[in-house]
């Protein structure tokens, strides 16, 4: 189809972006329909997918063993990675990954669907899920009132006390992000973030190198950014001295950092859980690295005896 097309630039076996404007991605998963009645491992969960705004959609997941009103279910809303160029919440890959999440957590996820580049620069990823989290938020309030214009899972069984923020590589780079522009902006209801999770996320800087995969990513999915590679977005250590200047500013209470020893991002990753242990940010920050697994092994497999240790670790954080 697209090998007669002229190319402009590429990132070899990922994406291809043509002088016409077209793009063709090679890292995809088959699309993947939603289901009322689904299971994993023999655990109940049912999906249906939303429309959050003209732009952003996502993907709902509910555990079949819904609590009553008093013992509602933490809300987890969960943002895919993919280098912002790449991905999809409605793929196969990534909706069963979601499921073995609900399996151990036992939480009611949001799986966002947000806008990829290059057609769509960053920042608009970080506004789109931006918006995501908004709506979520302004949930709680409504009471169980106008359930037309509301989200009837979230209403009946979320606990907007236990709002947690997730994501893997680029997502948990949103996610960071997020969780920083939460310490800055109000979300709706005056709600908290709870806690944070980043799995293997995506920092990148200078010192690091400007041939890596990593680098070709960030500049074709935001190649105005002020700073390039170094722009606060991608390297929270940027503007001198140990950049621990950053975590203060966090507008959740609690992190974990996942990092995996033969992932090309684990140096920066620990250097990231090393600022925020340090730093002034009067939350709790936990850490957790994988011995002989490479970047989100545990999204390919969730089956494995470490990718449990993983899921394990997440259910202890989200309580």
């Amino acid at each position: 189809m697209a090998s007669n097309k002229e190319l402009s630039y590429e990132i070899p076996g990922v994406i291809r972006v043509y002088k016409d404007g077209s793009v063709e991605r090679l890292m995809i998963s088959p699309y993947v329909s939603p289901s009322l009645q689904d299971s994993i491992n023999g655990y109940g969960i049912s999906s249906k997918d939303i429309v959050i705004s003209p732009h952003v959609s996502a993907r709902l997941y509910l555990p079949k063993s819904t609590p009553t009103n008093s013992q509602k279910l933490p809300i987890f809303v969960y943002i895919h990675g993919g280098g912002f160029v790449v991905g999809s919440t409605f793929t196969l890959f990534e909706h069963n990954y979601i499921k073995t999440i609900v399996s151990h957590i036992n939480a009611l996820v949001i799986s966002v669907e947000y806008r990829l580049a290059p057609e769509h620069l960053l920042p608009i990823a970080y506004e789109d899920c931006w918006t995501a989290l908004q709506w979520v938020a302004s949930h709680a309030t409504s009471h169980g009132k106008d359930l037309e214009n509301q989200e009837p899972w979230l209403v009946e069984f979320g606990d907007f006390e236990r709002l947690y923020i997730g994501g893997d590589s680029a997502g948990a780079n949103i996610v960071h992000n997020l969780a920083m522009q939460s310490g800055r902006e109000s979300l709706n209801g005056d709600v908290k973030i709870l806690g944070a999770f980043l799995g293997c996320p995506f920092f990148w800087s200078s010192s690091y190198g400007l041939e890596s995969f990593l680098y070709g990513c960030w500049m074709m999915a935001y190649p105005h950014a002020e700073g390039g590679i170094d722009s606060p977005m991608i390297n929270p250590f940027v503007g001198g001295g140990d950049g621990r200047g950053f975590a203060a500013k966090y507008g959740v209470r609690k992190v974990l950092v996942v990092a995996t020893e033969k992932d090309e991002l684990k140096d920066i990753d620990v250097k990231y859980f090393e600022s925020v242990k340090e730093s002034e940010w009067d939350g709790e920050v936990e850490f957790l690295e994988i011995e002989g697994e490479n970047h989100c092994f545990y999204f390919m497999d969730g089956t494995s005896e470490k990718a449990k240790v993983v899921m394990e670790r997440l259910a202890s954080f989200i309580v």
